[in-house]
């Protein structure tokens, strides 16, 4: 099973619009990342983000680039500062490959407890509109690649 985190795109501050959604700049990054994922063949069966504005719009240019056959959906539980346990168990059980678009710092803390069984472990650097490649074998999570919007130029 594969698994793409992907931080969501450079977004407006909150002073400048409380619902922040993507900046040009991150709307520009992304499809150029989703661009550069699809040349890889990546193929999640569904993509899956917080729900938060910033989030669903880089959700969505994902999909216009890898069509998911189950689409995208908001999940709970992926908002910064949520919890990170039960998505690792969940993510633990799953087969298909999946996309989670969240935020920091949730998605460290997941990558972090996947594969150091440390939440502040801080293994990955993410960056806006980057995305991180985990594959499963058995128990045990591995890095695979990672896709920043610098690479895909």
């Amino acid at each position: 099973m594969r698994l793409y985190l992907v931080q969501h795109g450079e977004a407006r501050s909150e002073a400048e619009d409380p619902t922040r959604p993507l900046m040009e700049k991150g709307r520009t990054e992304v499809r150029r990342v989703a661009a550069a994922a699809q040349k890889l063949a990546v193929s999640p069966v569904k993509i899956l983000h917080s729900g938060k504005l910033r989030a669903q719009q880089t959700a969505e240019l994902f999909a216009e680039a890898l069509h998911p056959s189950k689409g995208v959906e908001a999940a709970s539980g992926l908002s910064p500062n949520d919890p990170v346990q039960p998505w690792a168990e969940w993510l633990s059980q799953q087969e298909e490959d999946l996309m989670l678009v969240g935020h920091l710092p949730h998605l460290d803390r997941l990558t972090s407890l996947m594969l150091c069984h440390n939440e502040q472990a801080g293994v990955i650097r993410f960056r806006y509109g980057a995305v991180v490649c985990l594959e499963r074998e058995g128990a045990h999570w591995a890095v695979q690649w990672i896709l920043t919007p610098d690479i895909s130029r």
